[in-house]
């Protein structure tokens, strides 16, 4: 199984819990208390990244990176978005340089 694989299909899951019973799915509770909730815990795992990081313990790292993952995946089923989408967006950035990309965005503001 591909990381492609795994990360669509992850996509596609939590896009069918969106409707799911609260009391039962963890991503359907995100989902019923909306956007703030969904962010607020994007944040609390970046935090655990960043000292994940810190601490250079490899599987924490890679523990809370999971995490984060998937909130961000939680995070844009809610806006109907999907792993599908930000893979179009780094195809479209693939082989641009990180400055040039960056300055093209602020350009078109």
């Amino acid at each position: 199984m591909s990381t492609h694989d795994i990360l669509h299909r992850l996509s596609e899951t939590l896009a069918s819990r969106r409707h799911a019973d609260p009391e039962k799915s963890y991503t359907a509770k995100l989902f019923a208390d909306g956007p703030d909730s969904i962010l607020k815990k994007i944040g609390e795992e970046c935090a655990e990244l960043i000292m994940a990081g810190k601490d250079g313990k490899r599987l924490n790292i890679v523990r809370e990176s999971t995490d984060v993952v998937y909130h961000i995946l939680v995070l844009l089923a809610f806006y109907g978005l999907s792993i599908e989408d930000v893979s179009q967006e780094m195809r479209r950035r693939e082989g641009i340089s990180g400055i040039d990309e960056k300055a093209s965005r602020s350009a078109g503001k």
